[in-house]
């Protein structure tokens, strides 16, 4: 599941250098904005299934591909 999320990620931030650097400050260097967010937030719905709401989305969570992909791979766990 992982390949898939870094996959979806680099995809939307149209950047490889996501799947090389799990801790890559993805909002900190603007590889990802608002609308990057939303995209990436639809995207996953589609591609991975994962429900994440604009609400409850913590952009903390999602600060480093790694803590996405732990992120995500949590929400799909519950």
């Amino acid at each position: 599941m992982k390949d898939k999320i870094l996959e979806v990620l680099a995809s939307v931030a149209e950047t490889d250098e996501v799947r090389s650097n799990l801790d890559l400050a993805l909002y900190d260097l603007q590889i990802l904005d608002s609308m990057k967010t939303v995209e990436l937030i639809v995207a996953l719905g589609r591609e991975v299934g994962v429900e994440v709401s604009p609400a409850e989305f913590d952009r903390e969570a999602w600060a480093t591909p790694a803590k996405l992909v732990a992120d995500v791979e949590r929400r799909l766990a519950s």
